[in-house]
């Protein structure tokens, strides 16, 4: 009875084995073969467009252009997606700059705390400045690689978000720029295989520095790593970002050039953020990202409204509540609205 019961388990055990290999094997074989189709047609579409004469691009953007067609055609993009697949369309041209985060102008921009401590050590400079200022934000990225790196409609990128403070009506002390925030980052961002509730799910790696580019008393600045987390369906899109802060060496002075200038910013900052984005048509759309850190009760919330003006102008309108608007100011709390012109949306 244990001889027959030893061979039973063996057999079971045999069969499952043979039937998990059997299916890695199918699924490997409708893996290749799907990916020798997915090339095909690439090359077809290339073919096609050849012959017609009509083309007069480089091959670099014609075998772009080609792969996005075919990856458009291979799933259901929402609003998002669209967006992507669309700037792959353009990403080796040399005439067009590919946005990143959105860019927006606000020519009016009031705070109901004004932060002038960190400029304390002139006493005219902080009481020259105005509780009302202007804020632009402007994003690029420039792809680092062409072709798929390590899955199908991946990307690898070097990214720049400048964001900047303007005092631009505070005349007695020549209408500086207060503060200006420097973000450059390398990220890779890639489609993921599922598919939720019907929507499609991504994920980014990034390391990133942020910056603003000041000296001593006044410099902040830090290194993360960024992972995220991407779903999007029709009308919108949510995004996870935890991140992992790079230690730097505590300071020995505070106006030396070496060391953490603000070894407390994530007590502030918080470890993550949650960004969300949500089209009520093709013109009015809005955004919000929420960060927090749960052992302080510190964090921070904005809100941005984009409405449209007259033809290709589109108007904007931000609210932020919280710590950290820019670096200067990441343990200051305040409410701040705005309103101004969005040159690059979400979607």
């Amino acid at each position: 009875m244990k001889l027959a019961k030893l061979l039973t388990n063996l057999v079971i055990t045999i069969s499952v084995t043979l039937t998990v290999i059997s299916v890695h094997a199918v699924d490997s074989v409708e893996d290749e073969y799907e990916q020798f189709n997915y090339l095909k047609k690439i090359d077809t579409c290339i073919n096609n467009i050849k012959k017609s004469g009509l083309y007069d691009g480089t091959q670099e953007q014609l075998n772009q252009y080609c792969k996005v067609e075919t990856l458009k055609k291979s799933f259901k993009p929402g609003r998002y997606a669209k967006r992507i697949l669309e700037e792959k369309m353009t990403e080796f041209n040399p005439f067009v700059i590919t946005p990143h985060k959105p860019s927006y102008m606000l020519p009016g921009i009031v705070t109901n705390n004004f932060n002038r401590k960190p400029y304390d050590f002139s006493e005219e400079y902080a009481a020259g400045m105005k509780e009302v200022e202007a804020k632009y934000q402007v994003s690029f990225k420039i792809p680092l690689s062409s072709g798929d790196l390590l899955t199908r409609g991946d990307g690898l990128y070097f990214g720049m978000t400048i964001k900047a403070w303007w005092q631009l009506y505070s005349s007695d002390i020549s209408k500086p720029f207060r503060e200006t925030n420097y973000q450059p980052e390398i990220f890779y961002r890639a489609p993921l295989p599922w598919k939720p509730f019907g929507g499609n799910m991504g994920y980014a790696i990034s390391f990133e520095h942020q910056s603003n580019g000041q000296t001593q008393v006044l410099s902040r600045s830090w290194n993360r790593i960024i992972g995220s987390i991407i779903f999007e369906q029709n009308d919108y899109m949510l995004m996870f970002n935890p991140w992992y802060r790079i230690p730097e060496d505590d300071k020995t002075d505070p106006l030396s050039s070496k060391g953490d200038d603000n070894p407390d910013i994530e007590d502030y900052m918080g470890n993550y953020e949650m960004y969300g984005a949500y089209a009520f048509n093709d013109q009015n759309k809005i955004t919000v990202l929420v960060r927090n850190n749960w052992r302080t009760g510190h964090g921070a919330i904005e809100l941005n409204y984009t409405y449209p003006l007259q033809k290709k102008l589109v108007g904007t309108i931000q609210y932020f509540n919280g710590y950290g608007e820019s670096m200067i100011d990441y343990n200051h709390k305040q409410q701040k609205f705005g309103l101004g012109i969005a040159l690059t949306e979400i979607f």
